[in-house]
Protein backbone atom coordinates (compact mmCIF):
# COMPACT_ATOMS: atom_id res chain seq x y z
CA UNK A 1 0.00 0.00 0.00
CA UNK A 2 0.89 3.56 -1.29
CA UNK A 3 0.84 6.00 2.25
CA UNK A 4 1.75 9.45 1.91
CA UNK A 5 3.26 11.27 4.52
CA UNK A 6 2.99 14.70 5.83
CA UNK A 7 5.19 17.06 8.28
CA UNK A 8 3.75 19.40 10.55
CA UNK A 9 5.19 22.63 12.21
CA UNK A 10 3.04 25.00 13.63
CA UNK A 11 0.14 24.16 11.46
CA UNK A 12 2.53 24.44 8.45
CA UNK A 13 3.42 21.09 5.76
CA UNK A 14 7.18 20.74 5.90
CA UNK A 15 10.01 18.77 5.46
CA UNK A 16 13.36 18.21 7.24
CA UNK A 17 16.27 17.07 5.93
CA UNK A 18 17.87 13.81 7.77
CA UNK A 19 15.59 15.09 10.81
CA UNK A 20 16.83 17.98 11.42
CA UNK A 21 14.83 20.95 12.70
CA UNK A 22 17.24 23.59 11.13
CA UNK A 23 17.09 22.32 7.51
CA UNK A 24 13.67 22.79 7.11
CA UNK A 25 11.60 23.10 3.58
CA UNK A 26 7.86 24.58 4.38
CA UNK A 27 5.62 24.09 1.78
CA UNK A 28 2.58 26.65 0.87
CA UNK A 29 -0.07 23.71 1.13
CA UNK A 30 -3.01 23.58 3.90
CA UNK A 31 -2.85 20.23 5.44
CA UNK A 32 -6.94 19.99 5.08
CA UNK A 33 -6.15 20.50 1.49
CA UNK A 34 -3.35 18.08 1.39
CA UNK A 35 -5.53 15.44 2.69
CA UNK A 36 -8.54 16.04 -0.09
CA UNK A 37 -5.83 16.19 -2.78
CA UNK A 38 -4.40 12.49 -1.95
CA UNK A 39 -7.33 11.18 -1.20
CA UNK A 40 -8.88 12.61 -4.76
CA UNK A 41 -5.78 10.10 -6.15
CA UNK A 42 -7.04 7.20 -4.25
CA UNK A 43 -5.21 7.33 -1.05
CA UNK A 44 -6.54 5.49 1.96
CA UNK A 45 -3.80 6.12 4.32
CA UNK A 46 -2.02 9.27 5.34
CA UNK A 47 0.97 9.19 8.01
CA UNK A 48 1.37 12.37 10.19
CA UNK A 49 4.00 13.57 12.09
CA UNK A 50 3.57 16.26 14.51
CA UNK A 51 7.20 17.77 15.28
CA UNK A 52 5.70 20.37 16.86
CA UNK A 53 4.38 18.03 19.27
CA UNK A 54 7.77 15.89 18.93
CA UNK A 55 9.52 19.23 20.64
CA UNK A 56 6.74 20.10 23.31
CA UNK A 57 3.67 17.61 23.95
CA UNK A 58 1.63 20.15 25.47
CA UNK A 59 1.81 21.77 22.13
CA UNK A 60 0.32 18.71 20.26
CA UNK A 61 -1.90 19.61 17.13
CA UNK A 62 -4.95 17.96 18.30
CA UNK A 63 -7.24 20.74 16.49
CA UNK A 64 -5.72 20.60 13.47
CA UNK A 65 -5.28 16.52 13.46
CA UNK A 66 -8.66 16.76 14.32
CA UNK A 67 -9.73 18.92 11.59
CA UNK A 68 -7.93 16.33 9.31
CA UNK A 69 -9.35 13.23 11.09
CA UNK A 70 -13.07 14.95 10.49
CA UNK A 71 -12.71 15.30 6.08
CA UNK A 72 -13.50 11.56 6.38
CA UNK A 73 -11.47 10.90 3.52
CA UNK A 74 -9.28 8.09 4.14
CA UNK A 75 -7.34 6.64 8.16
CA UNK A 76 -4.73 8.42 9.60
CA UNK A 77 -1.72 7.48 11.13
CA UNK A 78 0.17 9.72 13.17
CA UNK A 79 3.18 10.16 15.35
CA UNK A 80 5.46 12.60 17.13
CA UNK A 81 6.40 12.40 20.68
CA UNK A 82 5.16 9.70 22.22
CA UNK A 83 6.11 9.57 25.51
CA UNK A 84 3.04 8.95 27.36
CA UNK A 85 -0.11 7.09 27.56
CA UNK A 86 -2.17 10.11 27.76
CA UNK A 87 -0.46 10.90 24.09
CA UNK A 88 -1.64 7.94 22.72
CA UNK A 89 -5.23 8.17 24.12
CA UNK A 90 -5.62 11.93 22.65
CA UNK A 91 -5.26 10.99 19.36
CA UNK A 92 -7.28 7.78 19.13
CA UNK A 93 -9.94 9.70 21.09
CA UNK A 94 -9.21 12.50 17.81
CA UNK A 95 -10.30 9.47 15.42
CA UNK A 96 -6.68 8.30 14.46
CA UNK A 97 -6.51 4.77 13.85
CA UNK A 98 -2.39 3.93 14.56
CA UNK A 99 -0.99 5.76 17.06
CA UNK A 100 3.00 5.77 15.71
CA UNK A 101 5.57 5.20 18.32
CA UNK A 102 9.40 5.96 18.10
CA UNK A 103 11.96 6.29 21.41
CA UNK A 104 9.66 5.47 23.96
CA UNK A 105 9.52 1.62 22.03
CA UNK A 106 13.29 1.22 22.60
CA UNK A 107 13.65 3.00 25.96
CA UNK A 108 10.64 1.77 28.04
CA UNK A 109 9.45 -1.74 25.96
CA UNK A 110 7.57 -3.10 28.57
CA UNK A 111 5.49 0.20 28.93
CA UNK A 112 4.70 -0.03 24.96
CA UNK A 113 4.10 -3.74 24.93
CA UNK A 114 1.69 -2.92 27.55
CA UNK A 115 -0.22 -0.36 25.38
CA UNK A 116 0.05 -2.87 22.50
CA UNK A 117 -1.80 -5.22 24.91
CA UNK A 118 -4.43 -2.79 26.13
CA UNK A 119 -5.49 -0.81 23.01
CA UNK A 120 -4.69 -3.46 20.27
CA UNK A 121 -1.75 -4.19 18.31
CA UNK A 122 -3.38 -2.95 15.12
CA UNK A 123 -3.25 0.71 16.77
CA UNK A 124 -0.08 1.14 17.56
CA UNK A 125 2.75 1.24 14.98
CA UNK A 126 6.23 0.93 16.22
CA UNK A 127 8.48 3.59 14.29
CA UNK A 128 12.03 2.30 14.16
CA UNK A 129 15.02 4.48 12.81
CA UNK A 130 18.28 2.49 11.75
CA UNK A 131 21.65 3.35 11.57
CA UNK A 132 23.09 0.21 9.86
CA UNK A 133 27.06 -0.28 10.78
CA UNK A 134 30.09 -1.26 8.96
CA UNK A 135 29.42 -4.91 10.42
CA UNK A 136 25.88 -4.77 8.68
CA UNK A 137 24.68 -4.40 12.35
CA UNK A 138 21.34 -2.19 12.62
CA UNK A 139 21.09 -0.42 15.42
CA UNK A 140 18.16 1.97 16.53
CA UNK A 141 18.56 6.00 16.83
CA UNK A 142 16.62 7.64 19.21
CA UNK A 143 15.46 11.40 19.91
CA UNK A 144 14.98 12.44 16.62
CA UNK A 145 17.88 10.18 15.32
CA UNK A 146 20.44 11.96 17.76
CA UNK A 147 21.38 9.07 19.73
CA UNK A 148 22.24 5.45 19.17
CA UNK A 149 20.34 3.38 21.36
CA UNK A 150 22.76 0.82 21.26
CA UNK A 151 19.72 -1.58 21.05
CA UNK A 152 19.54 -3.64 18.18
CA UNK A 153 16.72 -3.89 15.31
CA UNK A 154 16.00 -8.01 15.99
CA UNK A 155 16.56 -7.95 19.28
CA UNK A 156 13.70 -5.20 20.17
CA UNK A 157 11.66 -6.95 17.67
CA UNK A 158 12.11 -10.41 19.45
CA UNK A 159 10.90 -8.81 22.51
CA UNK A 160 8.01 -7.59 21.22
CA UNK A 161 6.88 -10.44 19.53
CA UNK A 162 4.99 -11.57 22.40
CA UNK A 163 2.36 -8.62 22.63
CA UNK A 164 1.86 -9.75 18.95
CA UNK A 165 2.85 -6.19 17.10
CA UNK A 166 1.49 -6.22 13.89
CA UNK A 167 2.72 -3.07 12.40
CA UNK A 168 6.76 -1.40 11.89
CA UNK A 169 7.89 1.54 10.09
CA UNK A 170 11.50 1.29 9.28
CA UNK A 171 13.71 4.40 7.92
CA UNK A 172 17.14 3.85 7.07
CA UNK A 173 18.35 6.89 8.24
CA UNK A 174 20.92 8.01 5.49
CA UNK A 175 18.92 7.61 2.79
CA UNK A 176 16.01 9.48 4.39
CA UNK A 177 15.52 12.91 2.20
CA UNK A 178 17.70 12.21 0.06
CA UNK A 179 15.64 10.94 -2.93
CA UNK A 180 18.64 8.18 -3.24
CA UNK A 181 16.79 4.76 -2.91
CA UNK A 182 14.95 3.04 -0.49
CA UNK A 183 17.44 0.04 0.86
CA UNK A 184 15.76 -2.96 -0.37
CA UNK A 185 17.91 -5.65 0.54
CA UNK A 186 17.05 -4.30 4.37
CA UNK A 187 13.36 -5.15 3.74
CA UNK A 188 13.65 -7.92 2.20
CA UNK A 189 15.94 -9.53 4.72
CA UNK A 190 13.18 -8.33 7.40
CA UNK A 191 10.11 -9.28 5.73
CA UNK A 192 11.70 -12.44 5.39
CA UNK A 193 12.44 -12.87 9.24
CA UNK A 194 9.64 -11.13 10.46
CA UNK A 195 6.72 -12.20 8.13
CA UNK A 196 3.99 -11.53 10.97
CA UNK A 197 4.46 -7.98 10.79
CA UNK A 198 3.35 -5.47 8.39
CA UNK A 199 6.38 -3.84 7.65
CA UNK A 200 6.49 -0.15 6.44
CA UNK A 201 9.50 1.09 4.04
CA UNK A 202 10.62 4.36 4.70
CA UNK A 203 13.35 6.71 3.15
CA UNK A 204 14.87 7.54 0.08
CA UNK A 205 12.38 7.38 -2.54
CA UNK A 206 12.79 9.56 -5.11
CA UNK A 207 10.99 8.19 -8.35
CA UNK A 208 8.56 5.78 -9.44
CA UNK A 209 11.72 3.12 -10.05
CA UNK A 210 12.27 3.08 -6.49
CA UNK A 211 8.76 1.77 -5.72
CA UNK A 212 9.00 -0.56 -8.21
CA UNK A 213 12.05 -2.25 -6.72
CA UNK A 214 10.02 -2.80 -3.28
CA UNK A 215 7.63 -4.59 -4.83
CA UNK A 216 9.07 -8.09 -4.61
CA UNK A 217 10.21 -7.71 -0.52
CA UNK A 218 6.56 -8.06 0.67
CA UNK A 219 6.62 -4.84 2.64
CA UNK A 220 2.80 -3.74 3.55
CA UNK A 221 3.30 0.14 3.03
CA UNK A 222 5.45 2.32 1.55
CA UNK A 223 5.90 5.67 2.95
CA UNK A 224 6.35 8.86 0.27
CA UNK A 225 6.91 12.24 1.49
CA UNK A 226 9.70 14.47 -0.33
CA UNK A 227 9.10 13.01 -3.75
CA UNK A 228 5.05 13.84 -3.24
CA UNK A 229 5.63 17.45 -2.33
CA UNK A 230 8.53 17.93 -4.39
CA UNK A 231 6.37 16.88 -7.36
CA UNK A 232 8.57 13.58 -8.53
CA UNK A 233 5.24 12.34 -9.20
CA UNK A 234 1.66 11.99 -7.84
CA UNK A 235 0.02 9.74 -5.21
CA UNK A 236 -2.21 8.20 -8.32
CA UNK A 237 1.43 6.91 -10.26
CA UNK A 238 2.40 5.66 -7.26
CA UNK A 239 -0.76 3.85 -6.18
CA UNK A 240 -0.36 2.29 -10.18
CA UNK A 241 3.09 1.65 -9.85
CA UNK A 242 2.87 -0.40 -7.23
CA UNK A 243 -0.44 -2.50 -8.09
CA UNK A 244 0.63 -2.55 -11.21
CA UNK A 245 4.58 -2.73 -11.43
Amino acid sequence: MIIPAIDLIDGAVVRLFQGDYNQKTQYEKDPVDVVHDYANQGAQWLHIVDLTGAKDTSKRQLSLIRRMVETKRMKFQCGGGIRSEDDVAQLLDAGISRVVIGSLAVKEPKRVQGWIEKYGAEHIVLALDVNIDHNGQRMIATHGWQENSGVALESLLASFDKVGVRHVLCTDISRDGTLQGSNVSLYEDVCGKFPQISWQASGGIGGLDDIRALRPTQVGGVILGRALLEGKFTVEEAIACWQNG
